[in-house]
């Protein structure tokens, strides 16, 4: 896949799954705004490992839930260069993944939903919002909004967390059937226990040896394995798929 000559935008870059979808992009020739929130030495070191691979990156801070930031992290990246050609919705509310101090739903609040579903759906619709007429600029663009497998087998039930990935896949396909005639395709990857990532530190390790036992590939993903889904649905490769969703957990989800 080629990205070169295309300039990629990856929200919540600065470590973990965005870092790698980061660095595989550069690595495919594209040049990679990387961005963060508050950690700028991890994101300046994402984006010297996109120069690094191959192709461009730098770091620019923005919380993308707020709607001011937002706007100036589009336009900074249309102001370097002009164009952004795929945007890859990453960045979420920090959550921990630990199944034994997990909130019921008797414990969970309306106000852990609403977090979570401005974290997930409220971000990326912001996103999106911003970087439409900067895409529009040249065809083929395309959206690639980070969801989760607990929606379809909901493994841990993590109500917050799932029900606002859920709602981010609704809003991806309703965007899909509304930017198609457009030219921008919107999909979601939607990966099940990564690991290690700040989130799934909290994960026993006996949680992801039960998981791993139900898993026909017998493991768990790692970031890298999340990153060449994405870049397939933001290239070329996959110009005539739109609102779709694709499970990259080995296996544990399947249809």
């Amino acid at each position: 896949m080629d990205f070169r000559d295309r300039t990629v935008l990856v929200t919540g870059a600065g470590r973990g799954i965005g870092a790698a979808i980061a660095r595989a992009f550069a690595a495919a020739g594209a040049t990679v705004a990387v961005n963060y929130r508050q950690d700028a030495d991890s994101a300046e070191a994402v984006a010297a490992a996109c120069r690094a691979a191959g192709g461009d990156g730098w770091a620019v801070r923005a919380d993308v839930t707020d709607p001011d930031a937002v706007r100036a992290l589009v336009d900074a990246v249309a102001g370097e260069t002009g164009r952004i050609d795929a945007v890859v919705n990453n960045a979420f509310r920090p959550y921990r993944f630990d199944p034994e101090r997990r909130r019921t739903f008797t414990d969970t609040t309306w106000d852990d939903y609403r977090s979570q579903v401005d974290g997930a759906v409220h971000a990326t619709y912001l996103v999106c919002r911003a970087a439409l007429p900067v895409m529009l600029r040249h065809p083929g663009g395309s959206i690639v909004n980070m969801a989760s497998d607990l929606v379809a087998r909901p493994t841990v039930p993590y109500h917050d967390y799932t029900t606002a990935k859920a709602a981010l896949i609704g809003f991806s396909r309703t965007l899909a059937a509304d930017l198609g005639p457009l030219g921008i395709r919107v999909n979601c990857v939607a990966p099940g226990l990564v690991h290690p990532t700040d989130a799934s530190r909290s994960t026993r390790e006996e949680v992801r040896e039960a998981i791993i036992a139900q898993t026909p590939l017998r493991r768990i993903a790692t970031p890298d394995d999340v990153a060449g889904p994405v870049l397939f649905l933001a290239s070329d490769r996959s110009r005539f798929m739109t609102g779709q969703t694709l499970y990259v957990d080995g296996g544990l989800v399947m249809g």
